[in-house]
């Protein structure tokens, strides 16, 4: 229809007194943010959203463009009727978190650019809308812990979805690909809470030689 959303990508070379301009290339859907579009030798990756949540007809993807911006690997249709909310690219895997009522993690081997694939998913109450990588096996979930609906509340509001309750944090392990874990969380505060950290990941201070961390709560 013509409410299809399409991500339009162009491709400049900047040099030090000149830009060129070397194309452009076209995937379906919208993006989240910088983390859900990542440059790796001569592939450029890109996650996207398309159609919406409110009517079910959402969507998820992942798509590798070649160096002139070809679409030459996709996996599409991911967890249809939720949206991204939060995406990570860590070299040849990709972390991906979709949301309306219960939180996917999917991990994705993203090593063969003709052939990217979902290694494996997790399903937990809440959602991360910034992940952070912790080595090469972990992953850190900042987001909102959530409480689905019950079927009464959905019946008598006329939708599906979850309450927000506090800040939480969750640290995954990604080790075994095919089974990312919930190690652990922190649930800070309750619904209300939030933090700037949701929307701008320069909120986070990240300090491994002392293993610390800090961002603020409001």
């Amino acid at each position: 229809g013509s409410w299809d959303d399409q991500t339009i990508i162009h491709k400049l070379r900047l040099g030090k007194e000149k830009m060129a301009y070397l194309g452009s290339g076209t995937v379906a859907g919208r993006t989240l943010n910088q983390f859900a579009m990542d440059e790796s030798g001569d592939y450029f990756r890109i996650a996207t959203t398309e159609g919406y949540t409110w009517d079910d007809s959402s969507l998820n993807n992942l798509y590798v463009l070649d160096v002139d911006l070809t679409v030459v690997g996709s996996v599409e249709g991911l967890a249809p009727g939720e949206e991204i909310y939060s995406v990570r690219f860590m070299g040849d895997r990709a972390y991906m978190v979709t949301f309306k009522t219960v939180d996917p993690l999917f991990v994705l081997d993203v090593s063969d650019p003709r052939d990217p694939e979902v290694l494996g998913e997790l399903k937990i109450p809440g959602f991360s809308d910034y992940l952070h990588p912790y080595g090469d096996d972990y992953l850190i979930g900042f987001g909102l812990d959530t409480d689905a609906m019950t079927e009464e509340e959905m019946d008598e509001m006329g939708v599906e979805g979850a309450w927000y309750q506090g800040v939480k944090l969750a640290m995954f392990d990604v080790s075994d690909v095919s089974a990312p874990v919930e190690l652990h969380k922190e649930i800070i505060g309750d619904r209300g809470t939030h933090s700037e950290l949701s929307w701008n990941h320069k909120a986070l201070l990240f300090d491994e030689g002392k293993g610390i961390m800090a961002f603020p709560i409001s």
